[in-house]
């Protein structure tokens, strides 16, 4: 594929910087590798690109400042050097943006701001605000008060969900690594980078690794994962070295380096967007093969014909999970009925002929 024609019109990109191009392996700041990267944005910026950063690094920071030598286990801890750490991370972006005279904005997130659809919103307009006033956002998980119910997990999903969020051209994450390889190269020396992926299959998610460097939390399997999330809502995604000399000049140029996830030409509406990736899924519905037909094949919204049972404790308006009766997740979407209403629903008299409207519209629901 010609990489240069198929960037020439993409300005909206979200760069995802990793904690191992942000920090030494003791957890200080990589002044060096920050500097040349925020030149090169710098610069694209004045080029006319928009550049939203989802950046790592706050608990790496943290444990330097206080002289930890590794990553705290329990979750007080985790916040405590989020809490040092947020800032002094912030403070070196800043203080280096503005030698270029770029203003930034930090944005803290969590799963809470994504599940919720009005928090989702708030969120979005946000960040065009701060997008419209030529501020670049800086954005990050907000460990200092995050727990696991309301964690994103990593920030290769976040800065997935993020795209999502600002409805991007562009997904860049960078890491310590050039890209996908067909195994894994610290093990195989004659591993291979993939360049181009236009789909993910099993193939691809087998190759994906484990865990990545010690001061971040995800691999390559996350990065699948990001990957997923991206090209469902049609946004391409590329993961290359953060450290290779102008990294995002040769990128965006259309360079053969690192590895492409090219989207699909067709891409989810915000509304599906947030319904698919963004929602909190309540409970669950479980449909006969007639109904997964109906719903993949044809179209159609879920009606109570062909619901075999339900799963969960779920209000009208709840996001829920479609199920085949093998329990693969066919489709995800708004519920029009509470649980105890949809029970009562599909265990009615068969000869009722009461007309119920749709148990979830197709105009609310994710075919997965």
């Amino acid at each position: 594929m010609n990489r240069s024609e198929y960037f020439k019109d993409k300005k909206r990109v979200v760069i995802k910087i990793g904690s191992s191009t942000l920090t030494h392996s003791n957890g200080l700041p990589n002044y060096d590798m920050m500097e040349k990267l925020i030149r090169q944005i710098a610069d694209l910026k004045n080029a006319g690109y928009e550049i939203i950063i989802v950046t790592s690094g706050a608990i790496g920071a943290g444990m330097a400042k206080l002289k930890l030598k590794q990553r705290p286990k329990t979750i007080p801890e985790k916040q405590a050097c989020a809490a040092v750490g947020q800032g002094l991370l912030m403070h070196i972006y800043e203080k280096i943006f503005s030698e270029y005279g770029i203003i930034v904005g930090q944005i803290l997130l969590t799963r809470e701001d994504i599940n919720n659809r009005i928090r989702f919103l708030n969120a979005r307009n946000s960040i065009f605000s701060l997008l419209k006033n030529g501020i670049v956002p800086i954005i990050n998980e907000n460990d200092a008060v995050a727990v696991d119910e309301i964690k994103i997990g990593d920030n290769d999903t976040l800065s997935a969900l993020v795209s999502i969020l600002v409805e991007g051209d562009l997904l860049i994450i960078l890491s310590d690594i050039e890209g996908l390889y067909n195994k894994n190269p610290l093990i195989y020396p004659d591993a291979e980078l993939i360049s181009t992926v236009e789909s993910i299959d099993e193939s691809i998610i087998n190759i994906a690794g484990g865990a990545g460097s010690k001061l971040g939390t995800g691999g390559m399997a996350t990065k699948i994962e990001a990957a997923k999330i991206a090209l469902s809502s049609g946004i391409s995604m590329i993961i290359a070295k953060g450290s290779n000399d102008r990294v995002l000049y040769r990128i965006l140029k259309g360079e053969n380096i690192g590895t492409i996830f090219l989207s699909s030409e067709e891409k989810l509406n915000l509304r599906k967007r947030w319904i698919a990736f963004g929602s909190k899924i309540k409970g669950k519905i479980i449909i006969d093969d007639g109904a997964v037909k109906a719903l993949v094949n044809q179209n159609k919204s879920l009606l109570k014909t062909g619901i075999k049972t339900i799963e969960g404790n779920f209000s009208s308006g709840d996001s829920v999970a479609v199920l085949d009766l093998e329990g693969n997740e066919i489709a995800k979407g708004l519920v029009n009925f509470s649980a105890l209403e949809l029970l009562e629903i599909i265990n009615s008299d068969k000869k009722n002929n009461q007309n119920y409207k749709e148990v979830i519209h197709r105009d609310n629901m994710v075919i997965l």
